[in-house]
């Protein structure tokens, strides 16, 4: 199936930053509900919507492939990757549990103050998208407020992430983040769990008062819980 790409990229971009930001636009794109696993993707095609040349679409389909959202096929192009399940995503959460632990140990070494202030600011706005979930019939939550909420969710790991100071955990934690929430959105999870991911969140705010230690081991009751609910829903969309 080929994307039409319909009504996407209407906002041209300048040559200011051009490969970063096509990046980024071709990964909101990969993020959409519209994408389905399988859907070829036209680097003609999204380079003409995007109003750029398909160099810098080629090279950003090449980083989004390290990412797992997207799979090659020789002589045939790329195309968007299957969700993750069984011992794929075990692996994922495995790797999850281990870089995000440390994440928010070497986070805490810094100016705690300063990094719960960020965090929860960061909260504040994810509290607010989940009220409005919350607001609406489980099932009948449209999917551009989830979507919402996915993003609110991984600003707030990232503020953790941006406190390390380590570009290479960034790195690690863009690949493994796509691919949790991507795969989340697929399987049509997530609008039922929008309050406990919030006050798991606000446990990791608390706890950086308390310890570094205190702090990681909030991180991992959190990445546990939710790879209990990726599980179910993987189970679900199945």
């Amino acid at each position: 199936m080929t994307s039409t790409m319909a009504g996407f990229g209407s906002e041209r971009i300048t040559q200011l930053g051009l490969r970063d930001r096509v990046y980024d636009r071709v990964l909101e794109f990969l993020m959409g509900h519209d994408v389905e696993p399988g859907m070829r993707l036209s680097i003609d095609g999204l380079a003409r919507t995007l109003g750029v040349s398909p160099t810098p679409v080629r090279e950003a389909l090449v980083q989004l492939e390290r990412t797992g959202l997207v799979t090659r096929e020789a002589n045939k192009g790329y195309r968007v990757a299957p969700p993750l399940a069984g011992d794929q995503l075990e692996a994922l959460f495995d790797a999850r549990l281990i870089v995000e632990s440390g994440a928010v140990e070497l986070a805490a070494r810094g100016d705690v103050d300063a990094l719960r202030e960020r965090l929860d600011a960061a909260l504040a706005v994810q509290a607010e998208v989940a009220a409005e979930v919350a607001a609406i019939e489980v099932g009948t939550v449209p999917d551009e407020l989830m979507a919402r909420f996915f993003r609110t969710d991984w600003d707030f790991h990232q503020v953790l992430f941006d406190a390390t100071h380590n570009p290479f955990l960034e790195e690690m934690s863009e690949i493994i983040t796509t691919r949790v929430h991507r795969m989340r959105q697929i399987v049509g999870g997530g609008d039922d769990d929008t309050s406990r991911a919030v006050a798991e969140h606000r446990s990791i705010l608390d706890a950086l008062a308390i310890s570094p230690s205190a702090a990681v081991s909030a991180m991992r009751v959190h990445i546990d819980n939710v790879r209990v609910r990726s599980r179910a829903d993987a189970s679900h969309g199945a």
